[in-house]
């Protein structure tokens, strides 16, 4: 059974086609009208190519002629062209402390920048511990103060937000 998967699709190839009357485009691309399956059958192996139902709802059915090979190979080379130009993006992440000393937040503030000119996000965590959430208000400026050493090469994707025991802030680098 021949039949050609186009992502989750998958089309009736030759004597698949159950459709009495159909409407075929030929290899070229030019419309060659309403004919019986069996005569489009016979123009594709004349042709030496296979007839191939595109567009199944439609009244009549659309079939092409066309290579099965060429048509598979293609459409392998457009998918993983398709993959290749997709960038993914990373989320790195940076955990602070409520108790956290100017110095310490300057080197993590570096670590972020490193993450963020390489294109990735940065998710920035203060986490609390014990008593520490009752004063969330500190995280905040934690948070704020972390943002002024980075503002340069990135932007607020979500503002800070106490989830739980954390307070967490997304950072997003700036486009040039």
């Amino acid at each position: 059974m021949n039949t050609i998967s186009k992502g989750k699709k998958k089309f009736p190839l030759n004597g698949e086609i159950r459709a009495s009357e159909l409407r075929v485009i030929g290899d070229d691309g030019t419309q060659i009208g309403i004919i019986s399956s069996r005569e489009a059958l016979n123009i594709a192996v004349e042709k030496d190519l296979d007839l191939v139902m595109i567009s199944p709802n439609a009244k009549p059915p659309v079939c092409r002629i066309m290579d099965y090979g060429k048509f598979i190979y293609e459409q392998a080379k457009r998918e993983k062209e398709a993959k290749k130009k997709q960038k993914v993006i990373n989320i790195k992440e940076v955990r602070l402390s409520a108790k956290i000393e100017e110095h310490d937040l300057g080197v993590k503030a570096n670590n972020a920048r490193k993450f963020l000119l390489a294109e990735n996000k940065v998710k920035v965590t203060v986490r609390f511990r014990g008593r520490e959430a009752d004063y969330s208000y500190i995280g905040r400026k934690i948070l704020d103060n972390f943002y002024k050493k980075v503002e340069d090469v990135s932007i607020i994707e979500k503002r800070p937000r106490l989830e739980g025991r954390n307070m967490i802030m997304i950072l997003a680098p700036r486009r040039a």
